[in-house]
C-alpha cells in the first residue's frame, strides 16, 4: 500500500501567549530533532521562560542546540542517575527562581543488550539502567523540585510511546520502561494533585530523532504509520508534540492530570490498517 502523505497545507492557529510568565525547566533536550527542542521552541513562543538540563558528552549537543533558541536558556548539570546531580540542579533553580511552574521529562535510555529482540536475554543489569532512567527518574525529578512547586501548584509533563496494552517490535525492555512510566504518571497524579500539581503523559508517534535512531527495527514504526494513521503522519513533524506539551503545562487544562495524551495522528484507535487514499 502507498503511504498516504500528510496534508499539504498546515492547518494555522491565532493561540494567546498561554504560559506568559511561566518558568519551566526541559530535562533531556539534545539536539534539535529531539522532541524536547521542539517544546522548547513552542514554550518561548508562548511566553515560556526556559532552563535545560544536559550532561557529560551530550552537554556539547545541548549547548549548540540552545543556541537556537531566543533568548538563549542556562544549562544545568543533570544526570537523573546520580541522586546529587539531581539535588545540585535543585539548588541551581531555586538560586535562578523562587517557583518553578512546570517540568518536561524528555528522557529516556535503554542499553542495545535490552532492545532489538533480546527481550529474554537482556541481563538485569541493562533493565535496571532502562527502568531507573525512563520510568523512576520521572518520579525522582518530581519529589526533588516539589518545594519550588507546592505553594502554588503547577504541571509535570513527560514522553511516552504508548504500551499499556501492546507490545512493538524490539522495542522490548524500552516498551516494559514506557509501560511503568505511565503507572509513575498515575501514581504522580494521585500523590501531588493535593498541591495542585498535575502530571501527564503525552504518546507520541515515531518521530525522527537522535533517541530513535539507536533503536533497532525503528523503521518498522515508519513504514505502517502514515498509512494506519487517519489523519496523516509526519516522522519529521514535532511541533504536534511540541504544543501539546504547552498546552498541558499551561492553566487551560487545570483539570486534567494523570491523563496520557495521544499526539500521533490517531494511529492508536484504528483497530486495522487503513486503506491507502486516492
Amino acid at each position: 500500500m502507498t503511504p498516504r502523505s500528510p496534508p499539504a497545507a498546515k492547518l494555522s492557529y491565532d493561540s494567546p501567549v498561554i504560559l506568559k510568565g511561566k518558568r519551566v525547566l526541559i530535562a533531556g533536550m539534545s539536539d534539535r530533532r529531539s522532541i524536547g527542542y521542539a517544546i522548547a521552541v513552542e514554550a518561548q513562543k508562548e511566553g515560556a521562560e526556559l532552563l535545560l538540563t544536559s550532561f557529560g558528552r551530550m552537554m556539547t549537543i545541548t549547548q549548540m542546540t540552545a543556541k537556537k533558541l531566543n533568548p538563549v536558556p542556562e544549562i544545568l548539570e543533570m544526570d537523573v542517575q546520580k541522586p546529587d546531580d539531581i539535588k545540585a540542579a535543585v539548588e541551581e533553580v531555586s538560586k535562578r527562581w523562587d517557583r518553578l511552574d512546570g517540568i518536561v521529562h524528555s528522557v529516556a535510555f535503554a542499553p542495545q543488550d535490552a532492545l532489538g529482540g533480546n527481550f529474554l536475554t537482556a541481563p538485569w543489569e541493562s533493565v535496571a539502567t532502562a527502568l531507573h532512567v525512563s520510568a523512576f527518574s520521572f518520579k525522582e525529578l518530581a519529589a526533588a523540585f516539589l518545594p519550588l512547586m507546592k505553594e502554588h501548584g503547577g504541571s509535570l509533563v513527560t514522553l511516552d510511546f504508548d504500551n499499556s496494552t501492546q507490545a512493538w517490535p524490539k522495542y522490548d525492555r524500552m516498551g516494559v520502561s514506557k509501560s511503568a512510566l505511565e503507572s509513575v504518571t498515575r501514581y504522580l497524579a494521585r500523590d501531588l494533585g493535593k498541591y495542585k500539581i498535575r502530571a501527564n503523559a503525552i504518546c507520541a508517534g515515531p518521530l525522527a530523532t537522535l533517541a530513535a535512531s539507536g533503536i533497532p527495527g525503528f523503521k518498522d514504526f515508519e513504514e505502517v504509520w502514515e498509512v494506519r494513521a487517519p489523519l496523516g503522519w509526519s516522522l519529521q513533524d514535532r511541533t504536534p508534540v511540541g504544543r501539546a506539551a504547552c498546552a498541558l503545562l499551561s492553566d487551560y487544562l487545570d483539570m486534567t492530570t494523570g491523563e496520557l495524551l495521544h499526539v500521533d495522528g490517531g494511529y492508536h484507535a484504528m483497530g486495522a490498517e487503513m486503506p491507502p487514499t486516492k
